[in-house]
């Protein structure tokens, strides 16, 4: 399973790269394959704030609906429209063109509260 070491993850599967005060937030490599095959992303429209750990959408796969928790505290600035035709992207490209939305952040404290790769591995026995 690919747990890249540059990403900070939450225990509920979600992961954030940070690039200055800009956090883009997506599932990991390990909560896609459990949930299967994603067939539809439900994200908030631009401008919408979320606190840390609450709900900011959800995936549904061919069997399932899970929820998708937010990693850090910020206001939506960008989400990936790619995934309105693509929802699969989600699980052939979780880091990279299956991101989900972008945000600004609001408290970079936070950060402490989130797993380094290394520990997000140790969490999911990868």
């Amino acid at each position: 399973m690919n747990i890249p070491n540059d990403l900070y993850f939450s225990k509920e599967h979600t992961w954030v790269r940070i690039e200055n005060n800009i956090g883009t937030i997506g599932i990991t490599d390990f909560a896609q394959s459990e949930l299967g095959e994603i067939v539809y992303v439900d994200v908030p429209n631009v401008g919408y704030n979320f606190k840390q750990d609450e709900v900011f959408g959800s995936v549904e796969a061919i069997k399932t609906v899970s929820d998708l928790f937010m990693p850090l505290s910020g206001k939506v600035i960008e989400t990936n429209k790619l995934l309105l035709k693509e929802p699969t992207l989600v699980n052939s490209e979780p880091f990279a063109n299956g991101w989900m939305i972008k945000i600004e952040i609001e408290n970079s404290q936070e950060i402490e509260n989130l797993l380094t790769a290394e520990q997000y591995a140790n969490l999911t026995n990868s």
